[in-house]
């Protein structure tokens, strides 16, 4: 049934010094940066929520979810491209922070290789692939899985 040359569109964002793409087909949208509400007892990665047209929407810091360290903003970084990439997870917007918003490319499958043991700190459950480019790679994640069902629970809980 799948073609053999098939490929994905992946959204593709920089996080801390890595390149990172998410499936398109897992993206609501992306907004700029706004003011997130902190919310009590939530998953320490969990920043809070924002109000988005009226939806609430938790807020996730993967920096803190996965231990890496924010992008270097020099001086020369006048604008911050950062922002949330709002995620479709199993029916639920999740937002997620981005330090810079790449851009929209598209991967063939057969060019996505398995991740290695572990990458940047980042567990290999969490990553789809791995994509040479150029001089480095393109980490692809698992959106799904993210968190487990009884984090995502947790999250969608602590935003009532």
């Amino acid at each position: 049934m799948a073609d053999e040359n098939t490929s994905l569109q992946l959204v593709t964002f920089q996080l801390g010094d890595e390149l990172y793409g998410v499936d398109i087909m897992d993206v609501k949208e992306i907004v700029k940066t706004q003011v997130v509400r902190p919310i009590p007892n939530a998953p320490f990665y969990v920043e809070g929520i924002i109000n988005l047209r009226g939806e609430v929407v938790p807020i996730i810091n993967l920096h803190k979810r996965f231990y890496i360290k924010k992008m270097a903003v020099s001086d020369s970084d006048i604008e911050d491209d950062g922002g949330f990439i709002i995620l479709d997870i199993e029916g639920n917007k999740i937002g997620i922070i981005i330090d810079r918003i790449a851009r929209v490319i598209p991967v063939d499958t057969d060019e996505i290789k398995p991740p290695p043991q572990m990458v940047t700190g980042i567990g290999t459950e969490y990553i789809q692939g791995v994509v040479r480019q150029d001089n480095s790679y393109l980490i692809i994640l698992h959106t799904r899985k993210l968190f487990s069902s009884k984090e995502l629970q947790k999250i969608l809980d602590s935003d009532e």
